[in-house]
């Protein structure tokens, strides 16, 4: 049944050369997940229906659940999706699979070009092989790991006396992992406004990938790699290089010292439910939660500020969130699919996405003179996406993710071990996958 579907995939990309039509209203089903930015998606789509005579419905499933069942959904061929905005590790999977139709095609015939969008999107949402110019996907939703802190605290005469008295600089936004370890400790266990309160609220889920988008901001900053410049799948000496290590054991630290009890399992919404609740001074998450913190009446507005993932040793990067919006290759609604893509690429549309809430990918919005003004966050996420890297995106990289999940909440939450023998074991699992795969 799956290569009939294909072939009717090809067929339809070979006879129409992807261009879009409209000769008649469908269907079309949006899969994405349930968060915030999707509700503002819902919004945007409202004029694409009036103009395009289409009617869209939405799939969403909350993050935790979201790999598992758009995965099975894929990988069983279903048609619940026209449209799948799917997470930025699984681009090889759906090209590789067949479950994505590729687009290249259809952006020459439609004037639609990688160039005008950010290139670290293009390469995290859009190529397989990666650093190939062939496109499975738009870039939708730009995502990077940032942070948020409470600028009123800072701005504390008070504590700002005793932050430069106890560590000889002013009390402001961090501009290394060290300095930001030193805030957290600062503001640890201290009183404020009657109320106990903590240093940073961080990423430490098990379950799914919690735990891997939040350690790897250290591990980057520290000299972790994927593997060799001259093969990928030479693991040995990068992932767990003494760097590395050190990375690993600074995000220990960071957990050890200055998060809040009970916080052995936070991802995404726990650390917003943390900051918003008054209880951290520093709040890692993806940059999708600025709009919602800086309206949240309690901590919002002035109250709250913003900042890239602070330098290491090895350098500044981030951890890249984010997805890209494809075709999925067993829909029977494939032109009205398509009709979709180009639309939302229109400049206009993208300019409309960011003021609903959406965290547009394309240059014209974001090189705007006044993209940096619009929003207090603006500025933050321009200077985040351009350091951003990413997991894997290889086929196999659930396979990929779980050992990681497994070995570093071992050692971080679990104090399992050492640093050293987390990233050593994960070198034999990764190579076990890669073996597996035939690529070693």
């Amino acid at each position: 049944m799956k290569s009939a579907k294909l072939l009717a995939a090809a067929a339809f990309t070979a006879a129409s050369g992807l261009t879009v039509t409209n000769a008649h209203a469908d269907d079309l089903t949006l899969c994405w997940a349930a968060w915030d930015p999707a509700n503002a998606l819902i919004e945007l789509s409202k004029d694409f229906e009036e103009q395009s005579g289409h009617n869209m419905s939405f799939e969403f499933v909350p993050w935790p659940n979201f790999a598992d069942r758009m995965l099975n959904e894929l990988n069983s061929g279903g048609e619940l999706c026209d449209l799948m905005i799917g997470d930025s590790q699984w681009i090889g999977l759906g090209a590789e699979a067949g479950h994505y139709v590729k687009l290249n095609e259809f952006f020459n015939a439609e004037g639609i070009s990688m160039d005008d969008f950010i290139p670290a999107t293009v390469a995290g949402y859009s190529e397989w092989p990666k650093g190939t110019p062939n496109y499975w996907a738009l870039p939708a939703f730009g995502d990077v790991v940032g942070w948020t802190y409470r600028k009123d605290w800072f701005e504390r005469p008070e504590l700002q006396a005793e932050f430069q008295e106890t560590y000889g600089r002013e009390l402001d936004v961090p501009a290394t992992l060290e300095e930001l370890k030193d805030i957290a400790e600062f503001f640890q266990g201290r009183e404020i406004d009657g109320n106990t309160v903590y240093g940073a609220a961080i990423y430490t889920e098990r379950g799914s990938e919690g735990i891997t988008m939040g350690a790897t901001n250290a591990l980057y900053n520290y000299g972790f790699e994927y593997g060799s410049p001259d093969n990928p799948y030479i693991l040995d000496g990068y992932v767990n290089s003494e760097g590395a290590v050190e990375g690993l054991e600074f995000y220990k630290e960071l957990y050890d010292c200055c998060t809040p009890p009970g916080s052995s399992n936070w991802y995404m919404s726990e650390t917003i439910d943390a900051f918003k609740s008054g209880q951290v001074a520093l709040q890692m998450n993806f940059a999708f939660i600025w709009p919602g913190v800086h309206a949240d009446p309690n901590v919002g507005a002035e109250k709250a500020g913003y900042f890239p993932n602070p330098a290491g040793p090895a350098g500044q990067y981030a951890q890249l969130g984010g997805q890209g919006i494809s075709v999925v290759s067993y829909s029977d609604s494939q032109d009205a699919a398509l009709e979709y893509i180009k639309w939302f690429a229109q400049p206009e549309v993208q300019t409309r996405w960011w003021e609903l809430g959406g965290y547009s990918a394309l240059k014209a919005v974001v090189e705007d003179p006044d993209f940096e003004s619009s929003q207090p966050y603006a500025k933050t996420f321009l200077d985040s996406m351009a350091i951003v890297k990413d997991f894997w995106a290889e086929p196999a990289y659930a396979s990929l993710l779980i050992p990681m999940q497994e070995r570093i909440h071992n050692y971080v939450v679990a104090d399992q071990g050492t640093a050293q023998e987390a990233l050593d074991g994960l070198v034999e699992d990764w190579t076990e996958v890669f073996e597996d795969e035939g690529k070693l």
